[in-house]
């Protein structure tokens, strides 16, 4: 592909709220002449999806043109598949919309595949749009041919392949129905090359004509409230719980039971800073874990799966409750999350006049002398502009660095959901695409972000306010505490160079101008203060490489 066939791209999938579906639709076939890729960009048209993240190919051509001619498409270039759904994940995370993704044939899809896991575990809703060779031409092993009902299948919720052009409009209606159903889900669209350019009939638009979701009985609602009720009881909230009223609310059963509100470790969305409801967050390191949940008699799950140790450890425990602590989900990711968080307020007896708990705004001072990340961490608690959005792939050194953000001005936190490295970046591009009017934040390791460095490039072509700050470990440092984790008391020269990135040093600066971004290298904390507070208040990305410090 050139850089100027992928420059017409310009968007195409979009808006919609999520209501408490599973969606009925109903197919209406205009009349006028089209191929099958035209009627596909009018069938997202007339859903209201308009924003597509994109890499494509030979074989999307049609369905490229076919954008050309729609320039109410927003098409955003990303030079790698990771990118393009990494950025759908972001942009659906803020927007509580449907995004898509155009991918070139079963590598693309593969290429693709790391942060379509991500999305699926943050309960992200995108639709892919996968081209692939003339049906004619699959009889022969040409050197892309590849199976990417298998890739997709692998993780997407929902799978099709569009076999004739006159069934592509009706296909991506069904496409836009599986990802908007269940509060969002995966689905991928196949598109041979020649349904893309035969003739089709006319765009399909959908009635929506939602269903509820499932919800839980009252008899579950009222024993959960007064499970509650008991000590030393807890409930743990997920997906759209974890902001905006349904967190206020959630607070407010908190305050009324006297149970204490959790947070599980890896989440797409969580309000953040002054004015948000107090909740405890689950830490990484399985046995802090466990301490944090140690007296804890039952754990009521509303949005959220069962806490899990991430990885599993010698002579150590996969989920972190105690024995005789009862686990209870209420209420599924895919669930109807804002009725039974509702039904339960009304349970327990919240009023107008139940008060809520939250953190107060309290500002560290701008700190002074060496750099440290516990003075990193005060310096963008200090800085965070308000309604900003922070994106987390920091790992060891955000154990650091976020804590003092919890008293900072309001803001919104994405995070890692699925554990596949190289989300960051491309999360802050489609959260910066979805909230122009907010500023963005990313906080990732030097490692990580060599996974989706690419996303720097669309960040300068799409002149996104994203302050990119990197942390300069020169390594993974997660695996060097993982291997003491799992009882390595000692490594050697292997171990270690399966570690560290150095030899030769990443040059983020270098990087960074390399992908028309400005950067800048700080090695004291006078210089981070000023870079950060001119990141923030440029037009345009920007990148701060943090020569990392001790944890102190």
């Amino acid at each position: 592909m050139t850089i100027d066939g992928l420059h017409i791209i310009a968007s195409f999938f979009s808006y919609f709220w999520i209501v408490s579906p599973i969606k009925c639709v109903e197919i209406r076939v205009g009349g006028d002449r089209m191929n099958g890729a035209e009627s596909l960009v009018k069938t997202f048209l007339h859903n209201g999806l308009d924003t597509v993240f994109a890499n494509p190919g030979t074989s999307e051509m049609h369905f490229v043109a076919a954008l050309d001619r729609h320039p109410e498409m927003n098409c955003v270039l990303c030079l790698f598949e990771g990118g393009t759904t990494g950025a759908a994940d972001g942009y659906y995370r803020m927007k509580r919309d449907v995004a898509g993704t155009l991918l070139h044939l079963a590598p693309g899809l593969g290429n693709a595949f790391a942060n379509l896991h991500n999305a699926r575990k943050s309960g992200s809703g995108i639709v892919n749009v996968v081209g692939d060779h003339a049906t004619h031409h699959l009889r022969y092993e040409s050197p892309l041919r590849g199976d990417i009902m298998g890739v997709s299948q692998a993780v997407s919720h929902w799978t099709r392949v569009s076999d004739q052009a006159t069934s592509v409009a009706s296909d991506g209606a069904a496409a836009i129905q599986a990802a908007r159903s269940q509060n969002g889900q995966i689905a991928t669209l196949a598109l041979p090359a020649d349904t893309a350019w035969d003739a089709a009939t006319g765009p399909a638009t959908t009635s929506i004509l939602a269903q509820p979701l499932h919800r839980p009985s009252l008899k579950d609602i009222e024993a959960a409230a007064m499970r509650l009720k008991t000590a030393n009881a807890a409930l743990m909230i997920g997906g759209s719980a974890l902001f905006g009223p349904l967190r206020d609310l959630a607070g407010k059963i908190s305050v009324e039971t006297g149970c204490r509100l959790l947070a599980d470790t890896l989440i797409p969305r969580i309000s953040k800073g002054a004015g948000a409801a107090k909740l405890d967050q689950l830490v990484y390191p399985i046995a802090p874990k466990i301490a944090q949940l140690e007296q804890t008699s039952s754990i009521t799950l509303i949005g959220a799966d069962q806490p899990v140790a991430f990885f599993a450890y010698p002579d150590k425990p996969s989920t972190p409750e105690p024995a005789g602590c009862t686990v209870s989900s209420l209420c599924a990711p895919t669930d109807d999350i804002a009725w039974t968080i509702q039904s339960l307020a009304d349970a327990v007896g919240v009023t107008s006049k139940t008060q809520l708990n939250t953190y107060a705004l309290d500002l560290p001072p701008i700190p002074t002398g060496d750099l440290t990340l516990a003075k990193v961490g005060q310096t963008l608690a200090a800085l965070i502009p308000e309604n900003a959005i922070v994106c987390n792939e920091s790992v060891t050194s955000g154990f650091h660095v976020i804590p003092p953000t919890a008293t900072a001005r309001p803001h919104d936190l994405l995070g890692g959901t699925g554990g596949a490295i190289g989300l960051c970046l491309p999360c802050a591009t489609g959260a910066a695409i979805a909230c122009p009017d907010r500023e963005v934040i990313a906080l990732t390791g030097d490692g990580s972000a060599m996974y989706t460095l690419q996303s720097l490039w669309t960040m300068a072509r799409e002149s996104l306010d994203v302050t990119v700050i990197v942390f300069a470990n020169r390594g993974y440092q997660i695996l060097r505490d993982e291997l003491s984790n799992v009882g390595v008391e000692s490594f050697g020269k292997n171990a270690e160079a399966m570690f560290d990135v150095e030899n030769p040093t990443l040059d983020w600066v270098a990087l960074a101008k390399g992908h028309g971004v400005p950067g800048i290298r700080i090695e004291d904390i006078d210089g981070f203060v000023k870079a950060l507070s001119a990141g923030l208040s440029r037009n345009g990305p920007s990148l701060i490489e943090v020569m990392c410090p001790p944890a102190s």
